[in-house]
């Protein structure tokens, strides 16, 4: 994890979220209710929720919820940092590939996220409930993971100029957009294997047009091999 992605995603120690606490029984604790958190949030909205609805479908004692996260809020913080966690593992998994395979990899695990997280997806592009500013320097963050590491990939290394990071940054956006319409479109005409060849395409158009602009940093060559096929991890 780089430090743009730290500062977005690492703050538990504010005052709203307390650090896991005492024994590996402790932070195992904490892990379980983080997951039951993640399956709640995904079926119900944030405001249908209440500490005591959390608790009962927990099978815990409300206190033991306000240990850990001091608030609703609290948990689900955790439970967002939580998901971006998994989401910018899996986008930066991989390292040993050629870039055309890994770009294939990167953004497959990136729609295979948003696919079964899709309330957690949701709140990451989104910026949470309302206007949070927390949750926006969250998902700020995964976006500096992501330029981060398609920039690794492309170039073999994260130290990009201004513009270059503005292009990436543009064509992250426009990714954004597609997976949302793409897994808002319940039983709709795209496979997830055409919208990844289509993001792979539009990131190799933007590599060339970088290039055009930054002759230093040429677009990577396309691999011949094709991409081995992803693992089914959900």
């Amino acid at each position: 994890m780089n430090n743009s992605q730290q500062r977005g995603t690492d703050r538990s120690s504010d005052g709203d979220r307390p650090q896991a606490r005492g024994t590996d029984r402790s932070v195992a604790r904490r892990a379980e209710l983080i997951v039951i958190g993640r399956k709640l949030f995904a079926d119900t909205s944030y405001d249908a929720l209440s500490m005591d609805d959390i608790a009962r479908h927990a099978r815990v004692a409300k206190g033991l919820i306000y240990y850990y996260f001091k608030s609703k809020r609290g948990y689900y913080l955790a439970i967002i940092e939580d998901s971006v966690a998994d989401l910018v593992e899996r986008a930066g998994s991989d390292t040993e590939l050629p870039p055309t395979q890994r770009a294939h990899r990167t953004i497959d695990g990136y729609l295979r996220y948003a696919e079964h997280h899709q309330a957690a997806y949701r709140a990451i592009v989104s910026g949470g409930v309302g206007f949070d500013t927390e949750v926006h320097a969250i998902r700020d963050g995964v976006r500096e993971a992501m330029i981060g590491t398609i920039a690794e990939t492309a170039y073999g290394h994260r130290d990009i100029p201004a513009l270059v990071r503005v292009a990436l940054l543009g064509w992250l956006c426009s990714v954004e957009g597609v997976t949302l319409d793409w897994i808002g479109t319940k039983d709709g005409p795209l496979e997830r294997d055409t919208v990844r060849d289509f993001l792979v395409r539009t990131l190799r158009a933007t590599l060339g047009v970088i290039e055009e602009v930054e002759p230093s940093l040429p677009a990577p060559p396309l691999d011949d091999a094709p991409p081995p096929r992803p693992g089914a991890r959900a």
